[in-house]
């Protein structure tokens, strides 16, 4: 057991850090299909660019290393208990050492357990088969992608494409709205992994399932091989693009299955993961514990684009056109430099910026401040940090889904002054309304960018909040030429909420029945 739990470490180590070969083929091909002077394809140019930083720096691609789920296959007469304690052994060194986020949360309390361990953490499915080796498949899905995921009942009404009726027809209009509603907010581009069938929990397992498919893999079932084709096609013209800034690439991969169902019950679920498409696997010999076999080829083995720096040199970083304005701030921001910016912006931060996500947000709410954060930057963001004896370290801080602070950010910006709100995905109205009342304004980053934005942190300057769990805590962290976008600005103007109604039009021209 002890060289099976060191392969099982040596299975996150790799899961989290770099992206298999076939990801990142699909994300090149991506690139490739987008202009690269467009915010989105200088998103993908970012993201390329963090993937190789990643495998570099053998840190996590994404600072949200999600809930480790584990699909293990054992030979008849294999101890399955002493292997689940190997599991979260693993998993409890791999959080020590930075490699995964502790995302560990209790569900009354909000109390996070600091190790991943908890009731239902990770999560570990085991299944008997005939065959004398072990197999053992990971997958690392954030939240962000999580919180996309959407089970569809037949028949339904669906928005932009009427009804959906018990057939494939209405299974491809399910589909289609389940790219559209997950907009930017999951990290596009994604891939989907669709279940038809089921009852409502089989039904969500199978979609997960399909993500363990290799991307390029041809569906056995010629309905279901035609269906993934169309998806993928004709997703890709709803025009919400990378990050959700607009463009030509919205889904990178389609796989779909199907089981039986009841009579009365017609369910599809589909489970959304981001770019950062993690997973990976493991054939390992029963007596040894020792890895045989990796079940998907090796992310060292594919090289993402060798001119992404040099693109990145000539064009913008943060994912905008190269003719947007980039403008310097420094902190803390006055009212006149944020009402002086639009939509498009290019904004280079330097100075100090705080973190804060969802328990930060609830306790402002009624709480003060412990620091002053009159012309501040909150950055929403849950990072992966490491204490040694020279203090706190960041591993990874890419941005997380901003929409879960849609109650609070108004009412927050204007009790305290602050000025700017870094997150991915954008806002809604609340907030909108609030930054053109206030002056203040929306800045997206790129989305599982976490150590393009890791190396923009100098210094932590402090950290307030520990009893919220280090992702919910209040770091202060000193940055400079740390690049994001401004989407939402003080004047009333939302590039989320223009490509939300041009991909809700272009969805319409979904609606009429498509025959496969």
């Amino acid at each position: 057991m002890r060289q099976f739990e060191e392969s099982m470490y040596q299975l996150i180590v790799e899961t989290s850090t770099n992206l298999p070969g076939d990801v990142r083929r699909a994300v090149l091909r991506g690139k490739a299909a987008e202009d690269a002077a467009t915010r989105a394809g200088l998103a993908l140019a970012t993201i390329t660019q963090n993937i190789e930083m990643a495998e570099q720096e053998v840190s996590p691609i994404c600072q949200d290393t999600g809930m480790p789920t584990f699909i293990v296959h054992t030979p008849v007469g294999a101890n399955q208990i002493e292997m689940k304690k190997a599991i979260r052994a693993a998993v409890v060194r791999a959080t020590k050492d930075g490699k995964l986020r502790p995302n560990s949360v209790d569900s009354l309390t909000g109390a996070n357990s600091g190790d991943n361990l908890g009731p239902g953490t990770p999560v570990i499915h085991f299944e008997q088969w005939e065959k004398d080796a072990v197999e053992v498949r990971l997958i690392l899905k954030g939240g962000g992608c999580e919180n996309k995921n959407i089970q569809y009942s037949l028949p339904t009404e669906l928005e932009g494409l009427g009804k959906a009726g018990r057939d494939l027809d209405g299974i491809r209009k399910c589909i289609m709205h389940a790219v559209y509603q997950a907009q930017g907010q999951g990290c596009s581009a994604g891939f989907i992994g669709v279940g038809i069938g089921g009852d409502r929990t089989t039904g969500y397992e199978l979609a997960k399932q399909q993500l363990f498919r290799n991307v390029d893999d041809v569906n056995p079932n010629e309905d279901l091989r035609k269906l993934e084709e169309y998806v993928l096609d004709n997703a890709n013209k709803l025009g919400i693009g990378t990050m959700g800034f607009g463009g030509e690439v919205t889904l990178l991969g389609c796989k779909i299955g199907a089981m039986n169902r009841l009579p009365a019950s017609f369910f599809v679920s589909v489970a959304y993961n981001c770019w950062a498409f993690r997973r990976q696997g493991v054939l390992i010999q029963p007596d040894s514990g020792e890895i045989t076999d990796w079940l998907y080829e090796s992310g060292h083995e594919v090289g993402m684009n060798p001119e992404t720096e040099k693109e990145l040199a000539a064009t913008d970083a943060a994912g905008t056109a190269s003719s947007g304005r980039e403008i310097v701030l420094q902190t803390p921001i006055s009212e006149e430099q944020i009402r002086s910016l639009k939509v498009g912006d290019v904004v280079i931060i330097r100075g100090e910026m705080h973190t804060g996500r969802d328990a930060l947000h609830k306790y402002l709410m009624d709480h003060d401040a412990p620091i002053d954060l009159n012309g501040a930057v909150i950055y929403h963001c849950g990072p992966v940090m490491l204490k040694d004896e020279d203090g706190w370290h960041v591993k990874a801080a890419g941005p997380t889904t901003s929409i879960r602070e849609e109650p609070y950010q108004g009412d927050i910006l204007k009790k305290f002054g602050i000025r700017a709100v870094i997150g991915k995905g954008g806002m809604g109205p609340k907030t909108l309304q609030a930054l053109q009342e206030h002056g203040a304004v929306y800045l997206n980053a790129i989305g599982g960018a976490a150590q393009y934005y890791a190396k923009c942190i100098r210094k932590v300057n402090g950290v307030d909040f520990m009893e919220f769990g280090i992702p919910e805590a209040m770091w202060h962290l000193e940055v400079d030429g740390f690049a994001a976008i401004v989407t939402m600005d003080s004047h009333g103007n939302s590039l989320h909420a223009d490509v939300n109604k041009d991909s809700a039009a272009k969805l319409e021209m979904f609606k009429e029945p498509v025959f496969l």
